[in-house]
């Protein structure tokens, strides 16, 4: 049965969404991740989100290299305004164990942000083809569960209950959803708008792991591993997207 394009983008951001339990619950097993661990985990998320932005990059700009820069200069500058306003950028995630409930608010603001350009970045996806957009889907889906035990760690050391950092991970990427529905909505509208709209989501991933995950990786887990991991999980969202076009 074949779904409403609409709700096919509804139902693969929405489970991209709710990978963030997985992120969450394990540590009921597992316990708290160490910091080495979340250095691993943020170079995961690294890589995942640098293969999403070179594959829109690289399928979705041909003929339209002007929009899309000037597109990507928008991102990379609304990501660093909303930081600016809301202090939530570059935050030291080597000093989770004295950080007080402050701390615990900006972590769950800047995930909120950071699902934001994500839920952009799925909806031009879906845009280009629905094939590709839930490549782009699975691929930011898996993104989310080490997004999510590192904000499950947060909240559990300042006294947050395992179910209920659970569902605040899953909520922080709510607006992930909303916004590829109406990301997938306008571009289908006003097509022309596509190439700044991508433009715009790889410039904010992009600022986003070139100036936050990748340098707080390096400082939790070292450089050389760091940097295979981030290169293996972008090379595998490349070979997942080429896989769906």
């Amino acid at each position: 049965m074949n779904l409403d394009p609409t709700l096919t983008v509804l139902m693969y951001s929405s489970l991209a969404a709710g990978a963030a339990v997985v992120g969450v619950l394990p540590q009921a097993v597992r316990g708290a991740p160490t910091h080495r661990a979340i250095g691993w985990a943020n170079a995961l998320a690294a890589g995942l989100m640098m293969g999403v932005a070179y594959t829109l990059l690289t399928t979705g700009l041909d003929g339209s290299l002007a929009q899309g820069g000037l597109g990507a200069l928008l991102g990379i500058a609304f990501v660093r305004i909303t930081h600016s306003i809301t202090d939530t950028g570059e935050l030291d995630l080597t000093q989770l164990d004295e950080a007080g409930p402050e701390y615990g608010y900006k972590v769950l603001l800047a995930d909120t942000f950071h699902a934001a350009h994500e839920g952009i970045a799925i909806g031009a996806a879906m845009g280009l083809s629905l094939p590709l957009g839930i490549s782009m889907a699975v691929a930011l889906g898996v993104h989310n569960v080490p997004e999510a035990m590192i904000l499950g760690r947060v909240l559990t050391r300042q006294g947050t209950g395992l179910l209920q950092a659970a569902a605040l991970a899953v909520a922080t990427n709510i607006n992930q959803v909303l916004l590829a529905v109406v990301t997938f909505a306008v571009a289908g509208a006003a097509p022309a708008i596509l190439p700044w709209v991508i433009g715009f989501a790889v410039g904010a991933l992009l600022y986003l792991l070139l100036v936050e995950l990748l340098p707080e990786s390096y400082r939790q887990a070292g450089h050389t591993g760091i940097a295979l991991v981030t290169l293996v999980a972008m090379g595998m969202v490349v070979l997942l997207s080429g896989a769906g076009l």
